[in-house]
């Protein structure tokens, strides 16, 4: 019978510890805990969250855009400083300080990168229609929505954006020129959203119902596992990753949970619990960023965390 030498043309290795890099096919046996690895390949949804660098004004109810390695984060709020217009960018290491919104707000505002995106409705001094975009360096005031609104999700791009529920329960599309109402999803949807405005998600409401839409109408899809509001999301349609949120019970959640255009799996939690975060809508399930959010009522979160994919992943080796 052909051994492990014969068919890889060398012997096992015998180690102290595990390989700082192993790749794809390799194997080791480990003395210290007596066991035998070896290294798979990774890939999502293999994943984990880990501390990203320290926002400069920490806040909750914010826009995003972007992803891990570069994202923007604007509006919001915080008790110490109250609803603001700020606005930061992230390189994949440190936050920066860029020019401030034209209008300070509450905003669920949506974007493809940190050179494109669009801040609209929220709350200001009061709901507000207000809206503007964002070019890299400035925001710049556009035509106004329809009907004053908090604004519950929002996806698309600056050129191309839906953002709804409310109150008032309305949803509205901007076509890079004006603002147009369009067919009101099935469910009141108070957490997050993903995608494009011709293949987008709304995620979650008080309870676990998700809504598709096309471009012209909404379908129900699978249900998320873990029922929440407040929530954040990363993605497309077909390749979603959502996590964070509250409930009454349980109350602030770290649950993460991916959908394939299908169903939903749960994958590894944030390692904070937070609420009113917001993810960037370019991440992607592969290179997503949660920012701000609170901890707890009135606790504004200032680390924001990524979500990376290994490239490996080392598993043992038992005779069961």
């Amino acid at each position: 019978m052909a051994d492990y030498k014969n068919i890889k043309g060398f012997n096992i290795q015998y180690l102290d510890s595990d390989p700082p890099n192993p790749i794809e096919g390799q194997m080791w046996f480990n003395s210290t805990t007596q066991t035998l690895k070896g290294a798979e390949a990774g890939g999502f949804p293999v994943g984990t969250w880990a501390s990203a660098g320290t926002i400069n004004t920490a806040r909750y109810y914010a826009g995003g855009a972007g992803n891990s390695t570069a994202a923007l984060i604007f509006g919001g709020s915080n008790p110490a400083i109250g609803v603001a217009a700020l606005t930061e960018s992230y390189n994949g290491t440190s936050w920066t300080e860029l020019n401030d919104m034209n209008t300070a707000r509450q905003v669920y505002g949506v974007g493809a990168s940190t050179s494109s995106a669009i801040g609209a409705f929220g709350y200001s001094t009061a709901l507000t229609n207000v809206a503007e975009t964002w070019n890299g360096t400035s925001w710049t005031n556009i035509t106004s929505g329809s009907t004053p609104k908090e604004v519950i999700a929002s996806f698309g791009v600056a050129e191309l954006a839906l953002l709804g529920k409310g109150p008032p329960a309305t949803t509205e599309l901007w076509n890079g020129t004006s603002w147009t109402e369009v067919t009101e999803s099935t469910n009141a949807h108070t957490s997050a959203a993903s995608g494009t405005t011709t293949a987008g998600l709304f995620i979650s409401s008080p309870g676990t119902s998700v809504e598709s839409y096309n471009g012209t109408s909404w379908t129900e899809v699978g249900d998320v596992n873990t029922a929440r509001i407040n929530s954040a999301a990363s993605g497309i349609q077909t390749a979603t990753l959502f996590f964070g949120g509250d409930n009454p019970s349980p109350a602030i959640v770290t649950q993460t949970e991916y959908y394939d255009g299908t169903s939903w799996t749960e994958l590894n939690d944030l390692s904070t619990a937070v609420y009113v975060n917001q993810g960037a809508q370019d991440g992607g399930a592969t290179t997503a960023i949660s920012m701000g959010g609170q901890t707890a009522p009135g606790a504004s979160l200032t680390t924001p965390e990524e979500w990376s994919v290994p490239e490996y992943v080392v598993k043992t080796f038992t005779t069961s």
